[in-house]
């Protein structure tokens, strides 16, 4: 049973009058929200989005295609990519045909490669809003001939070899056949082998897998080249190659994390500036005593007389449940440890001494300028990575956009296809 003291304490006061200090004028601020404004919401500076799309092209040896998949990271697909389009992107890559189609509608018309699907899937859509499609296995490359037969639209498709992964991609022992028949296809009319491209194992790592996959890719090149094919682009470079291995550039490097602004190559620094900051307002302030047990099995104690901010997102959200215990938040200037469990809806926050009360900002995560966690922090603490963590940031938190700078948009023939002769290799050895 709870004590008598805790429940008589007035709910205005919850620390002592002696112990209170100033409060700046934003933290009051925040405590006067308009009426009806978001419990939580995501802040998205496009402005960062257009830096990290500026950072990257400027590492980059060839062109630069945007990975804005999973709504980009979180983010939002169609700002995401008009942002970083204008800043320097020329190519745009998502999983779905249904993402891809999304920014059809939205108005988009730059290059975008989708690459995730199932043979008997609809391609007719894609076909007909000029989506770039990559091929995965034999199986998918009939079916997308198939259906440029019967819609008379030629499919653009670029071509996958797995060089390592085994995840996805033409397996090594399939190639040789594939690319002819591939080649076939294209003199009957119905492809166009725009590009080759794999994915690599850990680039953030070089010289672990990566010469080794390079080589691989080099020589699936070849054999293409043998059959007959001559794609105008190669690419096998993510976010982390395109900031420390050139010898994965070729004509086209996709960049997913780094535009987001998560450093993807552990302990450098590229300059690149998180864009989505996670932020609530507290729903509620109570007082709590030193040895009281807080949340779902009393997992967390109170080590001191202070304030519970009960802040409104949980796991449902995208808050990761695994971090609890270990995570922290921002409120009134320090980091405040999460008490106890991550909930589905709700989390509390042990803001110890501090004058806090409903309505109060709590920085989930943000870029780290005021001291806040950073998405990449609260990956350490849900041992995950920092993907998870951005795409994870569910429907029911509001996006809000800051806008970026106004920048001129590049025309993509400005940048793409950089370079298109670099690394040719020697078109006469045989198909391994």
């Amino acid at each position: 049973m709870r004590s008598a003291t805790l429940w008589s304490r007035p709910v205005t006061a919850v620390r002592p009058a002696a112990a209170r200090t100033s409060r700046p004028a934003s933290r009051t601020a925040c405590r006067t929200a308009p009426t009806g404004a978001p419990y939580a919401e995501a802040v998205i500076d496009l402005a960062a989005i257009a830096h990290n799309t500026e950072v990257l092209a400027a590492h980059a040896r060839g062109a630069l295609l945007a990975v804005v998949k999973a709504d980009g990271f979180g983010h939002g697909a169609v700002p995401v990519a008009r942002t970083a389009l204008a800043a320097g992107a020329s190519w745009l890559g998502v999983t779905s045909v249904r993402e891809a189609l999304e920014l059809r509608a939205a108005g988009i018309t730059a290059p975008v490669l989708s690459w995730l699907h199932l043979p008997d899937e609809d391609f007719a859509p894609a076909l007909r809003a000029g989506i770039d499609l990559s091929v995965s296995s034999p199986e998918h490359l009939a079916a997308i001939a198939a259906c440029a037969e019967r819609t008379g639209v030629t499919a653009r498709v670029h071509l996958k070899v797995d060089t390592g992964l085994r995840r996805g991609g033409v397996v090594p022992a399939d190639w040789p056949a594939l690319t002819v028949r591939a080649r076939d296809l294209e003199r009957a009319g119905l492809l166009a082998v725009r590009g080759l491209w794999s994915h690599l194992v850990d680039a953030d790592r070089p010289g672990r897998h990566t010469a080794a996959q390079v080589r691989e890719f080099e020589q699936a090149v070849r054999c293409a080249r043998q059959a007959g094919l001559r794609p105008e682009l190669r690419h096998l470079a993510n976010s982390a190659a395109c900031l420390s291995a050139p010898q994965t550039h070729y004509e086209l490097v996709r960049a997913g994390l780094g535009v987001y602004g998560i450093e993807p190559v552990p302990g450098r620094d590229h300059g690149l500036r998180p864009a989505m900051t996670l932020r609530a307002r507290a729903a509620t302030a109570r007082p709590v005593a030193a040895g009281e047990g807080v949340s779902y099995g009393h997992e967390y104690t109170a080590p001191a007389d202070g304030t519970l901010l009960l802040v409104p997102v949980g796991f449902a959200d995208g808050v990761p449940r695994a971090a609890g215990g270990r995570a922290r938040m921002w409120v009134a200037g320090s980091r405040r440890p999460v008490a106890g469990r991550i909930a589905m809806d709700q989390c509390v926050l042990d803001a110890g001494a501090a004058e806090v009360g409903i309505g109060e900002e709590v920085l989930v995560f943000g870029p780290g300028d005021r001291g806040e966690p950073t998405a990449a922090e609260w990956a350490q603490w849900a041992g995950t990575n920092p993907h998870e963590v951005l795409t994870g940031i569910g429907a029911r938190v509001t996006r809000r956009y800051l806008p970026a700078a106004a920048r001129t948009a590049r025309p993509a023939e400005q940048n793409e296809h950089q370079n298109r002769n670099r690394n040719q290799g020697n078109e006469g050895e045989r198909c391994a």
